[in-house]
């Protein structure tokens, strides 16, 4: 029964208990891993490296910490995302989406606020693949009479 207990409380409140809240975003071939914590003072690390200094522009460091801005609570939470795949505008798409998810899973009534901005909706979109016969996926060889 306590057990029991112990999951209801946990699950009302992903902070209880933990340290973090962590959440998994993808964009095309990137996989972003996050960890929320709770109490924080703002700081934002992208594979151990500062976010500033691992995207190297201003501009992605805003679009992963989008979600954060919207909500209101920037500098509350501490980010340590772990990524690995893509680019770098794929990678910063990525964290935003882990971030988002995670930010839902702690309070659900984000979610409408997180919906309407688009960032909860996961981009799928890959490269498809070269077939044989053809220079690129679609793309046939120029025809030509002799």
């Amino acid at each position: 029964m306590e057990s029991r207990e112990k999951l209801q409380t946990k699950s009302e409140n992903p902070f209880s208990g933990k340290k973090y809240i962590r959440a998994l975003g993808r964009r095309k071939t990137s996989s972003a891993v996050v960890q929320i914590f709770s109490k924080g003072k703002g700081d934002f690390f992208v594979n151990k490296i500062p976010a500033l200094q691992y995207f190297g522009i201003q501009n992605l460091v805003d679009v992963s910490k989008d979600p954060i801005v919207k909500v209101g609570e920037d500098g509350m939470y501490d980010i340590n995302a772990k990524v690995s795949g893509g680019g770098k505008i794929s990678q910063s798409q990525a964290i935003r989406l882990a971030i988002a998810r995670a930010l839902v899973s702690h309070n659900e009534e984000v979610r409408p606020q997180m919906r309407s901005a688009g960032y909860l909706t996961v981009d799928r979109r890959v490269k498809e693949r070269k077939k044989p016969g053809l220079k690129r996926a679609r793309r046939a060889p120029q025809w030509s009479k002799r």
